[in-house]
Parts: C-alpha cells; sequence; structure tokens
C-alpha cells in the first residue's frame, strides 16, 4: 500500500483505543491507523478476563466508582475515574451493538467478579477471549467505512515537532522504508511496554513506542513508577509467562505455598481477591525461602466444584493441557510477571497532552484514572471510554496545511543487532526495578542503563528502534521510582515501606528537558 504523505488524523495503534478512536473520527476526515504487525496483535487481543462496566444503574456506577478510588491507593484522579464508571455504559452499549458476543446464560448477560471488585460487574466473552473479540468486532466495524485505512506492518520512528506542535510522523515500512507523513492532529494508542521486564505477560510488540516518540519530542510522562505486576503468570522452565486470568480467582482459585498452605489471610482480609500489588507481593515472598532460594507457589482450583473448567476457560485450558496441566486436577505453579503500565503520556480526561496536536489514549497515555495500581478489567474500559473521548475533542484541532518543503524524501532504514543489549535491559529491569525496589539496586539499575544507551546501535531497524524506546522507558521508570521514597500501589520500596501522603500523594511528572522527577496533583 502507497503511504499517504498527508492525511487528516493519524492513530498510532490499533487495540481496543486506537479503533475505538477511528470510528469515532472517520465523519470528520480521512484516518489513518497504523500497526507495526498484523491486525489484531495488540495488548488488547490478549486481555483473557474481561471487561469491567456497570450495569446495574447509579448505584452500581457509584460502587464501580469506589473501587477504582480504593484499589487506586490514593492517587487515582477522580475526575478521570468518574468519566470512566459513568460513560462505559454506553461505549459498552456500542460494543454490543456493533456485534460483541459477550457470554450470555439464557439470553441474559453474564457477570463474574475479579480482584478488589465490590461486586459482580465482569463481562465476558468466549469464556476467556474477550480482549480479542472485543478486538474483533471493532475491526470489523472499522472495515467497513470508507474514511478509514488501516495500514499494518508499518512501525513509527518519531514525532515531527514544529513551533511545538506535533504536525506529523516518520514512519518505517514494511520493505524498511522510512516516510514522513503530515496531519492535522496525532493520537498515541500503541499500548504499553512489558518487553522492558524479562518476565511479562505482554506480547512481542509492546515495547513502549508510543511512550518513548512523545518523551523525545517533550511531552509531559507521567507515574511510569507504578507498573502492575499480575500475580498469577505460568511458571514453567523454559515457557513464555502465560497469563493465568483473574477470573480463575473470582471463580473461587485458592493459593498454596511450597507447604500447601492457603496464606493470603495473612495479607489482606480480602484473601485471594486483594487488590493485584498485594497479591503480587505475597506471591513473591512466599516464594523466597530462608535462604533465599525460589519456592514453588501454586494456583488451586481442585475443589470448585460444579463448573465445566475447559467451557468457562477454553483457551487457559487448552495451554494447560499443551504443558501436561488440568484446571480440575492440578496444582498451576504461578509467579508474578509484569503486566499493566499504569503511567504514560500524562493527559486530561479528552486524550490532551502537554504539545498541541498530540492525543494519547489506553495504556499509552495516563489520566490517572488507574492511580497506583489498576483495579482488574477497567484497562479495556478506558480504551474504549478515552479513545472515544480523544476523537470527540481532535475534531476541534485546526486544519494543518502541509507545506510543498515539508514532504521529506523516501529514506531506506539500516540493520541493527540487538538481541543481547534487549536481554540485559530486561534482567536489569526484572531484578533491580522489579516488585520489591530499594535505593541501592535502583541506582545501579540507573548507572547500567546509561551505559546500554552509549551502546544502542545507531540503524533504523525495528530491533534497534524498539530497543531505543525501551531504554527510554527503562529510566523513565527507574528514574520516578528512585524519585518517590514510599511504597503506594503497585510501586513498593523496601526502604520506605510506608505510604506517605504527606510528600507523595501526587502524581509524578518526567520531561526530557528537566533533570528532576516533578511531583503535581491532579
Amino acid at each position: 500500500m502507497e503511504i499517504a504523505k498527508q492525511t487528516d488524523y493519524v492513530i498510532v495503534g490499533a487495540g481496543i483505543a486506537g479503533l475505538r478512536a477511528a470510528i469515532g473520527l472517520s465523519d470528520a476526515g480521512r484516518v489513518l491507523v497504523i500497526t507495526k504487525e498484523k491486525l489484531g496483535e495488540s495488548n488488547t487481543s490478549y486481555a483473557q478476563g474481561g471487561i469491567a462496566v456497570a450495569m446495574g444503574g447509579d448505584e452500581d456506577v457509584s460502587l464501580h466508582l469506589e473501587d477504582t478510588l480504593q484499589a487506586g491507593d490514593g492517587l487515582v484522579n477522580r475526575d478521570a475515574a468518574k468519566v470512566l464508571v459513568e460513560e462505559g455504559p454506553l461505549r459498552v452499549e456500542e460494543l454490543l451493538q456493533w456485534g460483541t458476543g459477550f457470554d450470555r446464560h439464557n439470553g441474559e448477560l453474564m457477570l463474574t467478579r475479579e480482584g478488589a471488585h465490590s461486586r459482580n460487574r465482569i463481562l465476558h466473552a468466549n469464556g476467556d477471549a474477550t480482549g480479542a473479540e472485543i478486538g474483533r468486532s471493532l475491526l470489523a466495524h472499522a472495515r467497513a467505512i470508507e474514511n478509514i485505512t488501516l495500514l499494518e506492518w508499518t512501525m513509527c520512528v518519531d514525532l515531527i515537532v514544529q513551533a511545538g506542535e506535533v504536525v506529523g510522523l516518520t514512519v518505517m515500512d514494511r520493505d524498511g522504508r522510512l516516510h514522513d507523513i503530515y496531519t492535522r492532529a496525532v493520537l498515541l494508542a500503541s499500548g504499553g511496554a512489558g518487553q522492558v521486564y524479562s518476565d511479562t505477560t505482554n506480547p512481542a510488540v509492546a515495547t513502549g513506542d508510543g511512550i518513548a516518540m512523545a518523551y523525545r519530542a517533550g511531552a509531559e510522562i507521567s507515574d511510569m513508577e507504578f507498573y502492575q505486576f499480575h500475580p498469577t503468570a505460568l511458571s514453567l522452565p523454559g515457557v513464555p509467562r502465560f497469563l493465568l486470568s483473574e477470573a480463575l480467582r473470582g471463580e473461587g482459585a485458592y493459593l498454596r505455598n511450597a507447604q500447601g498452605e492457603r496464606f493470603m489471610e495473612r495479607y489482606h482480609p480480602l484473601l485471594e481477591l486483594a487488590p493485584r500489588d498485594v497479591v503480587a507481593r505475597a506471591i513473591t515472598r512466599e516464594g523466597i525461602g530462608a535462604n533465599g532460594e525460589q519456592l514453588p507457589v501454586h494456583l488451586d482450583m481442585r475443589h470448585v466444584q460444579g463448573m465445566d473448567f475447559h467451557k468457562r476457560f477454553p483457551g487457559i485450558s487448552a495451554f494447560l493441557a499443551r504443558h501436561g496441566f488440568d484446571l480440575g486436577r492440578d496444582l498451576i505453579p504461578v509467579r508474578p510477571a509484569a503486566h499493566y503500565l499504569m503511567g504514560g503520556v500524562k493527559t486530561d480526561v479528552d486524550g490532551k497532552t502537554s504539545l498541541k496536536r498530540l492525543y494519547a489514549a489506553g495504556e499509552a497515555a495516563c489520566t490517572g484514572v488507574h492511580g497506583a495500581n489498576r483495579l482488574a478489567s477497567n484497562s479495556l474500559l478506558e480504551g474504549l471510554v478515552f479513545g472515544a473521548r480523544a476523537a470527540e475533542k481532535m475534531q476541534e484541532e485546526p486544519v494543518f496545511a502541509a507545506k510543498d518543503n515539508m514532504a521529506s524524501d523516501m529514506r531506506t532504514a539500516s540493520e541493527g543487532n540487538t538481541e543481547d543489549l534487549l536481554r540485559q535491559l530486561q534482567q536489569i529491569m526484572w531484578q533491580k526495578a522489579g516488585l520489591l525496589r530499594d535505593a541501592s539496586a535502583l541506582r545501579e539499575a540507573q548507572s547500567e542503563l546509561k551505559y546500554i544507551c552509549t551502546l544502542l546501535p545507531a540503524s533504523v531497524s525495528r530491533s534497534a528502534l524498539e530497543l531505543r524506546n525501551l531504554q527510554a522507558i527503562a529510566e523513565l521508570i527507574v528514574h520516578a521510582a528512585l524519585a518517590r521514597e514510599e511504597s503506594r500501589g503497585a510501586h513498593y520500596r523496601n526502604d520506605f515501606p510506608r505510604r506517605d501522603d504527606v510528600r507523595f500523594q501526587k502524581h509524578s511528572v518526567s520531561c526530557k528537558d528537566e533533570v528532576a522527577v516533578q511531583f503535581a496533583a491532579d
């Protein structure tokens, strides 16, 4: 496909936030949606458990808000959370109208519960393939709209900024050729950055590209110290950290340590359904022996009666079967893995960033809606709600008229070897900036990441670009984690184990031109 030099709107990412925004923008002009792999390959498609939405009226909406605030550990932007829970039902109704097949029982939508929710409000599809079904229906709807162009196998390299405004971006096509595209507004909906850690539930595409591009362009980045580690990823040597959905615990699964004991009562009154940060740290601590050796921790559903696990969790059951496990018969070995970034490009509730004509939505953005710890299954809803709001606001941007001399000549990218550096970076982050942190390890990580920066290849290949982006993400995480001298939500400091509302009930803000991390209230 020939890449146009100019279009009305560009969206980076074809997950739930990007596709919902594209649909919302399609009546206002030509929309170009860019994704660096095939359509459908995004964090959205890997979301198992479901989408949280208060379909039960005002009381349900109010309780959803309180659950979100509670999980966020004192740092949720209340205005953003209100937008999320109040507009969520309307956005889910749209999905239903567009043919999303949520699971039903006797014609009624089935609802389940996950950690830190006060009632059943999680919709799911095909048992444990909710994100894939939502992505399928949104993609089918977007494909049918003439004004939307979907461009696969194209990687965004950097934003083009002129006089403080984002006027376009440079992209690399599947043949390694570079193109400049000019546009009225850019939306970053490029997802998270799980590949910054050695153990992650995220797909290989999750390399923080949008956040890193925005940072290099001078946009404000917020709350990068808050990386959520999913408590239960399959832990087998040589096997990817496959996500074992929180819905398993919602349906009654226990967690057991090496002695076979249920241990969550020592950590939280909600037991296995405590907030994710609590459960993840509990599993980590229970998995460390007296001499520092790693001990097994298991997920146990053997006691759960009256459930067809293969029907309720078909994807999980099939994956486990390939490795010799059965939910109804076996203890399943688990450990935490990097799962979701609460931080990102700082935006308001309409997706506007600190740079003119630049917007962000979904996991790449930080509205403050998740605070220090995302409430389970709020992420898909966030993409829907804020993708739609960003689309509405982007239409207010004045038309951008590109000058003839703006269209750059096409260039060709070059190759670069990055595998060893990537593995080093991931290990540094896992060991020194993971679930349990302290100043000494974080300073070591800072120094080692700076050294990796000096070794980054000058080539413009996909692997080199992704490594450059992950190195920037890693530095942002470590810098913010070192500055926040307290423990809150997903950020835990062994040397500052208590929450400090006097100094740190504020969001961290980083900017390329500032040396120190700033802290600012909503």
